[in-house]
């Protein structure tokens, strides 16, 4: 899918929405196809707004937990080096063109929303990295690490720890949202302040973003 292919999907959503080639406060390395930060967000009907809750276009944002996440692996290239990576819930791409830029063998964007797939490809084209693409954890070959960015926004979504835990040997967590008691035996990292690109003006406390990892023997 081409980027305008992409915007005129977005616009299904968002009429009169487009994508801005957008570079990241925290990762000036990164570009990626982003909605405009003067979208109309207030001038939504009713029908548009309530459509846009449903299925939100959660791809057209980085959300603060993915640039701070995309932050931590160039920061900390060896966790990722020559590994095989699988970004859970991969949004716009973020961490998967982070992880192969620090030097990772193969990244894997996972997203069950099939424009979500097509907007990593397209910002991976824009970032000059390769990736690979899945809809469904069965699909994945095995791999080393997953990474998780803002993806326990909802609390039902925890008890994909359990069921991650036997297919990687690290898992790494970026979150904002829940409290360090919800990733028993993980250990916490670096905590940064961040923010949704573009800016959604969200609550202080959601802009603190904590970094989670658990490593393991794997019996695969």
């Amino acid at each position: 899918m081409t980027v305008k292919a992409l915007q005129r999907a977005l616009q299904q959503r968002i009429p009169n929405a487009s994508l801005c080639k957008t570079s990241l406060p925290l990762c000036p390395s990164i570009q990626l196809w982003l909605l405009n930060p003067d979208y109309p967000q207030w001038a939504l009907d009713p029908r548009d707004a309530a459509a846009l809750m449903d299925e939100p276009p959660y791809w057209s944002f980085c959300w603060a937990s993915g640039q701070v996440l995309a932050r931590y692996l160039l920061d900390n290239p060896a966790l990722v080096r020559d590994k095989t990576l699988v970004d859970f819930g991969a949004g716009s791409g973020v961490v998967a063109i982070a992880a192969k830029q620090a030097g990772a063998a193969v990244c894997w964007a996972l997203d069950s929303d099939p424009l979500a797939l097509a907007a990593c490809a397209v910002n991976a084209n824009l970032n000059q990295v390769s990736l690979c693409y899945a809809s469904d954890l069965d699909q994945l070959p095995p791999a080393d690490i997953v990474t998780l960015a803002d993806v326990f926004y909802d609390a039902d979504n925890l008890p994909l720890l359990a069921q991650l835990k036997p297919e990687f040997e690290l898992q790494i967590i970026a979150d904002s949202r829940r409290k360090a008691s919800d990733f028993k035996n993980f250990a916490a990292h670096s905590s940064v302040r961040s923010h949704t690109v573009p800016d959604l003006d969200e609550s202080s406390e959601f802009r603190q973003v904590t970094i989670y990892t658990q490593a393991w023997s794997t019996q695969r």
